[in-house]
Formats: C-alpha cells, sequence, structure tokens
C-alpha cells in the first residue's frame, strides 16, 4: 500500500471519529432536540449568606439571604444534588 492511500485512509478515519464524537456529544445533529434542559429543584439550608436564588416570605430578591443555611432561604441545584449536600433539604423546614 503506498504511503498516500494510507495517509487517507488515517485522515478520514480521523474525521470520522471526530464526526461521531460531535455527534454524540452535543446538538448539533439533525436527529437532536432543539433545547437542552436539566432537571432542577430548590435546595433549602445550604446557601450561604447573600447567596440565594430568589425570595422568601422576609423579602423577595436574590442575594438577600442574611446569615449561612438558614433553612428557609434555596438556592436552584441539579435534581438529585441537594440530598447529598450535608443539611439539603428539597422542602423548606417548617417552623
Amino acid at each position: 500500500m503506498s504511503r498516500r492511500i494510507a495517509n487517507v485512509i488515517v485522515i478520514v478515519s480521523a474525521l470520522g471519529a471526530i464526526a461521531v464524537a460531535v455527534d454524540r456529544n452535543t446538538h448539533l445533529g439533525p436527529h437532536s432536540s432543539a433545547t437542552f434542559t436539566f432537571s432542577r429543584e430548590r435546595c433549602f439550608g445550604v446557601v450561604r449568606a447573600a447567596r440565594n436564588d430568589c425570595g422568601t416570605a422576609r423579602h423577595a430578591c436574590a442575594g438577600r439571604a442574611t446569615r449561612d443555611a438558614a433553612s428557609d432561604e434555596w438556592v436552584l441545584l441539579p435534581a438529585g444534588t441537594c440530598t447529598k449536600i450535608v443539611g439539603g433539604e428539597t422542602r423548606p423546614a417548617s417552623g
């Protein structure tokens, strides 16, 4: 086999591998859905002061948490992450 044919085979194989990787790992292909979403959940009790995502009964804006790990302050995380964090709850503490 000549060197030129071997080089063409290697280049075509590399381009094919790149095309497969792009198709499987991105939303650029014609069969992929137009949107890419993660399911998210509110995680209560793990927010640092001034790092909350939204309001509570005490305030209406993000970034207004006054203390760390307040049981009614929440942050939006990927689903399933909250229960892995120490002190994380998917529902606010009552009381």
